[in-house]
């Protein structure tokens, strides 16, 4: 492929685009004239993604030359990384909105539902092509505004505007945070060019020296990142929005909501410079990795726990970002974005969900099976991986031993083991020119880091074996209440959002109770 053709990558976002526009124009159009402009603008799409794949794949990075004044401008920047997430949106998008033409088949506001869908893919995958920071940063902030329409379909909804309303809030606060880096790393390199920025922040890494902006400008990038990816304190609205419609809800949770970790990833070269950054990566995401897989746990509704496992997995992406270990981030997105998608695609299917999210114990105890696929290898993540794999192991040989299971469940363990490292070695080839490698233990503080993410996992390990044994005591139900609401946080959340911005408040939601499970005699 050769460099002037990548342009041709923009007839995705192009298509999608015009999909999106063209009913406004000739507002006659039927819903079945609009659901076929989005499936022939998501076939271009699928198309594009696939062709930059194979230019990537064989000639290595390309980009355009930027059409710039002073190093100001519009390009197209495409890596292994970039076609990746193309790709990966494109397939995702085509899904959903196929999905989306049978789900809102029948629904009055069904054409203003897909031209909006179709402009989030487009802001999307202009994202993820991007060739420069400016360009990067208006999709961002376009991707972000035009989520926010599709939260507030149905406005008559209390809690969808609460939800939106936060949401709302923390993306203009991620905005700010990544105009004031954008500032920053235009004043350190004269340029918002990838290939220019890229080069700079490459021949600073080898100086040593890294200038306080550039630095400033990465903690600044990473916080963006964690506020796109709900990450604590401000992950309340992903577990509120639940009264859109259910594509919308599969589009976020494995397309939108990984566009934090796409901007760790994208701009490491210059994040990795800076120790802190790496640090607040390793520190928050470790920390809502934890408490979000804990109180996915306590759940019982099927798409407030599949909320919440998104929450611990991006703290998880993040996390692995923090410890040096990208091309395991890039890998989890994609994986993460494949299963949620048809997580909720099919939340439907109560009982198969419920099934497969239970271990294969004749005790029934249920487990956060979905941890393990989420590890990097280096040090800290591959002692996750072990105590993931113990505590699956562990509930195979339960009170009630049978040799069926026991043997199926050390298969299954040794057959994830192997999986996951063989994965992560492919990754780490094919990223390898893209992602930059870093050093998972940095110091005394990076240590320290490292051993908390361990010690913390492991404390969670034995909890989630003990608390089974103890569940009819009187404490370990009142930390079930306490847990299942999440420590309260959003709470509090939604009554601050309340205050300093009124409107509708949101359906109440009753405190959840421990449910104890007694076998009969």
């Amino acid at each position: 492929m050769m460099t002037s053709s990548l342009w041709l990558a923009m007839s995705g976002p192009a298509a999608l685009l015009a999909a999106s526009l063209l009913p406004a124009i000739k507002p006659d159009l039927s819903h079945q004239a609009v659901n076929r402009m989005a499936a022939v603008a998501s076939g271009v799409t699928g198309a594009a993604a696939f062709a930059t794949a194979i230019g990537v794949a064989t000639s290595g990075a390309l980009h355009t030359p930027a059409l710039a004044i002073s190093g100001i401008g519009f390009g197209l920047y495409l890596d292994s990384v970039s076609a990746t997430m193309f790709c990966l949106v494109s397939f995702i998008g085509a899904i959903v909105l196929r999905y989306s033409f049978t789900y809102m088949d029948g629904d009055p506001g069904q054409i203003r539902f897909i031209r909006l869908m179709c402009l989030t893919l487009a802001a999307v995958l202009t994202l993820a092509i991007s060739g420069n920071l400016l360009q990067f940063t208006l999709a961002w902030s376009a991707t972000s505004l035009a989520l926010h329409r599709l939260l507030v379909f149905y406005a008559e909804r209390p809690a969808a505007v609460i939800a939106a309303r936060k949401k709302f809030l923390a993306s203009r606060l991620g905005d700010l945070f990544l105009v004031a880096a954008m500032l920053l790393l235009y004043a350190a390199f004269g340029s918002l060019d990838y290939e220019s920025m890229f080069s700079a922040a490459q021949a600073m890494r080898g100086q040593g020296a890294i200038p306080l902006g550039v630095q400033i400008a990465a903690v600044l990038m990473v916080f963006a990142g964690l506020l796109k990816s709900a990450q604590f304190p401000v992950h309340g609205w992903l577990i509120e929005v639940m009264e859109t419609p259910t594509p919308v809800s599969a589009l976020l949770h494995a397309g939108i909501i990984n566009a934090g970790g796409f901007l760790v990833l994208r701009f490491t070269d210059v994040i990795s410079l800076s120790l802190t950054s790496m640090d607040l990566l390793a520190v928050i995401g470790g920390f809502t990795a934890l408490f979000g897989s804990v109180v996915m746990l306590t759940q019982t509704s099927i798409k407030v726990s599949l909320a919440w496992s998104t929450i611990a997995q991006m703290g998880f992406m993040m996390m692995e970002c923090g410890l040096g270990a990208f091309a395991a981030a890039l890998l989890h997105i994609v994986a993460h974005s494949l299963y949620k998608a048809h997580a909720f695609l099919s939340s439907g299917s109560v009982i198969d969900i419920a099934r497969a999210s239970w271990t294969p114990s004749p005790g029934g105890k249920p487990h956060p099976f979905r941890l393990i696929f989420s590890i990097a290898g280096v040090f800290a993540l591959g002692a996750v991986l072990l105590l993931g794999l113990i505590h699956l192991v562990a509930n195979g040989i339960d009170e009630r031993p049978n040799a069926y299971v026991v043997v199926r469940t050390l298969a299954l363990a040794a057959v994830v083991a192997a999986a996951y490292f063989g994965l992560q070695l492919v990754a780490e080839q094919m990223f390898a020119g893209a992602l930059p490698k870093t050093e998972a233990l940095r110091g005394p503080l990076g240590i320290a880091i490292v051993s908390l993410i361990v010690l913390s996992f492991a404390t969670v390990t034995f909890l989630q074996g003990m608390v089974p044994k103890h569940a009819t005591e009187p404490r370990w139900q009142a930390l079930y209440v306490h847990v299942a609401n999440g420590f309260y946080v959003n709470t509090i959340t939604n009554r601050l959002v309340l205050h300093y911005w009124p409107g509708p408040a949101p359906t109440s939601v009753p405190v959840r109770l421990p449910i104890v499970l007694r076998e009969h005699p």
